[in-house]
């Protein structure tokens, strides 16, 4: 008769080993004949060393073959394939997994005990408020993405259960910032934001790409951008006594004044870099003190793109601006925020 196990509920003649800071798994299948005990690497792969384990322990054994987990999934998944993104795709994978999790792991579901009725429960459950509709529908994207990559990993055959499962209609943001409105709020701005509003409307980028700027972007007679969120590279000029041009030396002298400073373009009143987070509480309080509601930070790109496409006359420009893929997403972009224009009829 074998040895009692020493950890209570291991699963019967399965074996892992730590090895640096990677782990491996055996079977033992126990002596034979008086020759020793003999163990089968199953390699690496925690889901794909359980599967083979339990085609080796087969109907020899009662003891029920362990499944493999949604949750332990979405750890694979957020190790190998979420931490390769960009950094804002990234954190937001990050907050749609723990709503997954919430959901699917508490208590832990095996993968193949997973349906597309259950998809369509948790987005009831997920909007049952009323609101976080768009929310819903990227974690159950992200839901997929994780059941593609489990698939290809040899962790389950089944099929995908959010195939077929319709998300919530999106409509889109469609606020165009007046001019002003802008103007009221860059008035009752303090000069962190004002610098902030200026250079997101000129360079027509997004609020976390605008923070991101540093002095060592400025070069050339261009300001090197690299997105975060596609990682797409543009060069917005600065022409000779244009108002970038203006708004750079600005933001020089308003440097000059500290001991020591940030090598952000965008620093605050103690020449420290800001944050997405801080600089959306000073346009809130700008907002406040303007009186002007229902515009974010975030809707200068917007602006940007619109009056780019007025001003050119071509919307592709916008589109160069915007570092957009193609210009269907421009189209959509500029025309939901103010409309199509037109001429009369006559």
């Amino acid at each position: 008769m074998g040895r009692r196990p020493i950890n209570q509920g291991a699963i019967p003649n399965f074996r892992q080993r730590k090895r640096g800071e990677k782990t491996y798994y055996f079977y033992d299948h126990g002596t034979r004949g008086g020759t020793g005990r003999r163990e089968e690497s199953l390699g690496s792969d925690y889901g794909l060393a359980i599967q083979r384990w339990a085609e080796l322990q087969g109907q020899a054994h009662a003891a029920p073959a362990p499944r493999v987990m949604l949750g332990w999934v979405c750890d694979q998944y957020m190790a190998q394939v979420a931490s390769r993104k960009a950094t804002r795709t990234l954190a937001d994978n990050r907050k749609e997994v723990l709503k997954l999790r919430e959901f699917f792991d508490d208590p832990p579901a095996p993968i193949e005990a997973i349906k597309p009725v259950h998809v369509r429960q948790y987005l009831t459950w997920r909007t049952q408020g009323g609101t976080a509709h768009v929310r819903a529908n990227r974690e159950k994207a992200l839901l997929s993405h994780i059941w593609n990559f489990a698939r290809d990993r040899g962790y389950t055959a089944l099929p995908n259960p959010c195939a077929g499962i319709k998300g919530f209609r999106e409509t889109g943001r469609d606020v165009y910032i007046e001019d002003e409105q802008y103007q009221a709020v860059w008035e009752a701005a303090d000069p962190c934001l004002r610098d902030a509003m200026d250079l997101a409307y000129l360079t027509g980028q997004r609020p976390a790409d605008v923070l991101a700027m540093s002095e060592m972007d400025v070069r050339g007679g261009d300001v090197h951008v690299k997105q975060g969120k596609t990682g797409k590279r543009l060069r917005v000029e600065i022409a000779d006594e244009g108002q970038l041009a203006t708004l750079l030396e600005r933001i020089r002298e308003r440097k000059r004044a500290f001991a020591v400073h940030s090598t952000m373009l965008i620093v605050s009143e103690h020449g420290r870099s800001v944050s997405v987070a801080g600089m959306s509480r000073r346009w809130q309080k700008a907002c406040q003190a303007a009186k002007v509601t229902g515009i974010q930070f975030r809707d200068l790109r917007a602006k940007a793109g619109t009056d780019k496409t007025d001003s050119a006359g071509d919307i592709r420009k916008a589109q160069q601006q915007l570092g957009h893929s193609s210009v269907v997403m421009t189209e959509h972009y500029v025309r939901n925020r103010r409309g199509t224009k037109v001429t009369p009829t006559r």
